[in-house]
């Protein structure tokens, strides 16, 4: 089936969800989880096959967000069933007004119609995104990378499984078969069948989908997320939490890019971060981190001189841009100056300092005392998400069901005339 079959198909099948009510959604997810643990096997056959083209040809740590693991596909199915046990967003009722000539008018929530994603290398976008759409009343079309392609088809007909299993039509989960560029320009520019295009990917995907899109376009967001140690943090605490949110999953969009230390403590501080990030963890056999430093950080602990770029690129690796800023209003003036808008923390126990960071950062998420890692939808606890969205129009920050509807308005009369 061509894209553009795929997108019709989807098109004249989304009535079926659109209508139905919130127990046959349920039903439809239940089914949909269950139907990945029985494919379990086979999905995992198919992402073995998907791994073995991709060795060599990408990082080793990007190979990670495309393996799947029997308890990775436990955890997909799970995500699912905490979807299914969320409230219905459709047919919410958001505001209400009874007008002086007797109208009555109700604002109420509805299913975008056709949703399409464009994602790259991780494979458990597709069953995630699939959940939210289905919950949230819309017909979902898929296109993934070609690195995880036969990865996404099993898990997109297990997914339809379980979609007819509860008396619904497959074509309301489509997975693209075309995965050149070509399939991904029809998806941008594809009015009239599609309400709205999420791209979740690297910064060139979504660079692509904003500029050249016709169609509804949510910008989720590459992370050139902060760490700023002020001068009045628990060391020991910042420690943690910078190993945290670099290291235990650099290649997630969440997780930290840059460091910046206040000048006060950055002679105490960076010779224990290079112990904790570089040192320990070689002694541990761990990855160690590659510092990219600032001409103050260059000259207190060893690493590579940061260069022009290292400040305002996504690294998904560990690498970590380090910069020792003036105070809390310098931290603040870098992020602006080079943040994604995705998320930013501050470890400090001064108050007014987390204060002033809180309001200043203009990024989706904003922490104190705690790690990136945490800007998830599961963590948010919105069951999962269809990405983290770096615009303030419509949606900010992990997409869950809220952010999947539109709304309407429902006029009642008694024969009223302008």
């Amino acid at each position: 089936m061509t894209t553009l079959e795929t997108l019709h198909a989807a098109r004249g099948a989304k009535n079926a969800l659109m209508l139905a009510d919130s127990e046959t959604k349920n039903q439809a997810l239940h089914a949909m989880a269950q139907a990945l643990l029985d494919q379990c096997p086979a999905i995992l056959q198919a992402n073995a096959a998907d791994l073995q083209a991709a060795k060599g040809q990408v990082p080793d740590v990007m190979l990670d967000r495309l393996r799947l693991t029997e308890e990775r596909v436990a955890a997909m199915a799970q995500g699912i069933r905490e979807v299914a046990a969320l409230p219905d967003p459709v047919g919410r009722l958001l505001a209400e007004e009874h007008c002086p000539n007797g109208l009555v008018l109700q604002k109420v929530t509805v299913p975008m119609g056709v949703i399409a994603i464009i994602y790259e290398s991780r494979p458990n976008v597709t069953s995630d995104a699939v959940a939210l759409a289905v919950k949230s009343g819309s017909a979902c079309v898929l296109r993934g990378g070609k690195e995880a392609f036969q990865s996404n088809n099993a898990i997109a007909r297990a997914l339809q499984r379980g979609l007819v299993a509860a008396g619904l039509p497959e074509a309301l989960v489509s997975l693209v078969q075309d995965t050149s560029r070509d399939s991904a320009a029809q998806l941008m520019k594809a009015s009239g069948l599609v309400d709205l295009l999420i791209p979740r990917g690297g910064a060139g995907l979504i660079k692509a989908c904003v500029e050249n899109a016709t169609v509804p376009c949510i910008q989720t967001g590459t992370g050139i997320c902060h760490i700023y140690v002020d001068k009045a943090a628990d060391p020991a605490m910042a420690l943690d939490i910078l190993e945290n949110a670099k290291c235990s999953r650099p290649s997630v969009c969440n997780a930290a890019e840059v460091c910046l230390v206040h000048r006060d403590i950055a002679r105490d501080f960076l010779p224990r971060l290079h112990e904790r990030l570089v040192a320990g963890r070689q002694a541990q056999g761990l990855a160690p981190v590659q510092l990219r430093l600032d001409e103050t950080a260059a000259g207190i602990i060893p690493g590579t001189p940061a260069g022009p770029e290292d400040f305002d690129t996504e690294f998904l690796d560990y690498v970590l841009a380090v910069a020792v800023v003036e105070d809390v209003q310098a931290a603040i003036r870098h992020i602006e100056a080079h943040s994604t808008g995705h998320s930013e923390a501050i470890v400090t126990a001064d108050e007014a300092a987390a204060a002033a960071f809180a309001a200043g950062v203009d990024s989706a998420a904003v922490y104190v005392n705690a790690s990136t890692r945490f800007t998830d939808g599961g963590q948010f606890g919105l069951g999962c998400e269809m990405g983290i969205s770096t615009q303030k129009l419509h949606a900010r920050g992990p997409m869950g069901l809220a952010e999947l509807v539109s709304y309407k308005y429902i006029i009642r009369g008694s024969g009223q005339i302008r």
